[in-house]
């Protein structure tokens, strides 16, 4: 739109005012003032497309979030595996969002089920994609980093016992195929965009999503060595609750662009003020996942588990992922209290299945994930409690047997575990080479 015709349209709403009777007068002043102010075209493309970018390099930077809490997570002599394992993954998704991801979860689903196979071509030099309002580019490489973040949760519940190549070929899988086809039924107008289905910036897309495969994968690969010996639980206490507490903080910062950038748009006032409520939300969201860990902590236990309320402020952002925008501010705080009861309540209930997540990531990003998607009614009028549960359950059951049918050929082929003198030897020295603290790593 150039400027001559924004002014024109200006100009036009204004001699409304003047011809128009006082009925029309208000809605005449109010159309005046919108086309004045107005950005054309070009000013939305590049606020648009700065936001992808801001929102994609901060969500990039919660890749160095989840390195650091399981890095702090995990025992001292596994440190360098998992620094390799989230290095790694992180590249691993990059390409094959590229090379498969992007088309199988945007292009010609068409309220299908998938979307079609090939490479992503971006604009080119110097071009532009005004039809679109952005970047081609900026949007790919925002959508990438979600992908890398559902790489990220099996990461830390299989860690301490996964040998790292089945893990990396399992990565290949989960993000070329099993994340780009179940977030092409909400995000890329599929079947589930259809029903009426909603989950703004990825409480089961991407969370659920990587809690399942999670779970899959604990599943097969059994308990850590000693976990659960002599009939009772035994606690294997992390490296460094710092490292832990500083990748929470990384990981809260990173949110913003996680659920703010997911409005999608900056080139209007009222974009802009619903990604402002978007920051304050989950802000809000998180602290109260904090706040209500503690208190139940103190209830149940008399002790404040330090690492169950770092869950707790993840559970909280996760809980809030599937609405950020809607909640006004006492919901959102309710929405991440609950989350967090639900990590503190379910952190014991899968060591008495014998379930082993060395981080919690199942209750803080499958069990929360749920939650915050289930809710999304409340605050949220376009949606509806049956489509909810019916996408929750339609995302569990696929990638729960996707991934269970990965992680089984991989254990019935090359095998997913480390050697028990391995596993005691811990993986960096196994498996990497590299120990994190060799002046101070035990083999215990």
């Amino acid at each position: 739109m150039s400027k001559g015709f924004r002014y024109g349209l200006a100009g036009l709403a204004a001699a409304a005012v003047l011809c128009a009777g006082p009925a029309f007068s208000q809605e005449a002043e109010a159309a005046a003032e919108a086309a004045s102010t107005a950005a054309s075209p070009d000013v939305q493309y590049i606020l648009n497309t700065l936001l992808f970018l801001m929102g994609g390099f901060l969500v990039m930077w919660m890749a160095a979030g989840f390195a650091m809490l399981e890095a702090g997570l995990v025992r001292s002599k596994n440190v360098s595996m998992q620094s390799l394992k989230n290095i790694a993954l992180y590249s691993v998704a990059g390409i094959m969002y590229w090379l498969v991801g992007y088309n199988l979860m945007y292009t010609g689903v068409d309220g299908g089920y998938m979307g079609s196979f090939g490479t992503y071509a971006f604009d080119p030099v110097g071009g532009d994609a005004l039809d679109v309002g952005y970047s081609t580019a900026s949007d790919w490489f925002f959508q990438m980093v979600f992908v890398a973040t559902a790489a990220s949760i099996v990461s830390g519940t299989v860690a301490e016992r996964m040998k790292f190549w089945p893990f990396m070929i399992f990565v290949v899988v989960l993000t070329g195929f099993i994340y780009p086809i179940a977030g092409s039924w909400q995000w890329g107008a599929g079947w589930l965009s259809e029903m009426g289905f909603s989950d703004f910036a990825g409480s089961t897309l991407v969370h659920s999503v990587g809690g399942w495969a999670a779970l899959a994968g604990a599943l097969l690969v059994g308990a850590r060595a000693g976990k659960y010996e002599g009939g009772k639980i035994n606690p294997m206490p992390g490296s460094s609750i710092p490292l832990a507490t500083l990748g929470t903080f990384i990981l809260w910062l990173g949110w913003f662009g996680f659920n703010g950038a997911s409005q999608l748009a900056m080139g209007t006032i009222g974009d802009v003020t619903d990604v402002s409520r978007i920051f304050a939300n989950t802000n809000i969201a998180a602290a109260a996942g904090v706040v209500a860990s503690i208190i139940l902590l103190q209830i149940m236990y008399r002790k404040i588990d330090v690492t169950m309320v770092l869950n707790g402020a993840l559970a909280g952002l996760v809980s809030i992922t599937a609405e950020p925008l809607a909640p006004a501010v006492w919901q959102a705080i309710v929405i991440g209290a609950v989350g967090a009861v639900i990590v503190v309540l379910t952190v014991p209930l899968l060591d008495k299945l014998k379930i082993d997540d060395v981080v919690g990531a199942i209750p803080v990003h499958l069990f929360a994930g749920i939650w915050g998607t289930l809710i999304v009614p409340w605050s949220n009028a376009d949606t509806s409690y049956g489509t909810q549960i019916t996408g929750i359950v339609s995302y569990g059951v696929f990638t729960l047997v996707c991934s269970f049918v990965v992680w089984a050929i991989l254990k019935g082929t090359i095998g997913l575990r480390v050697s028990p003198e391995e596993e005691l030897k811990g993986l960096d020295k196994a498996e990497v080479g590299v120990e994190a603290y060799p002046e101070f790593s035990q083999a215990g």
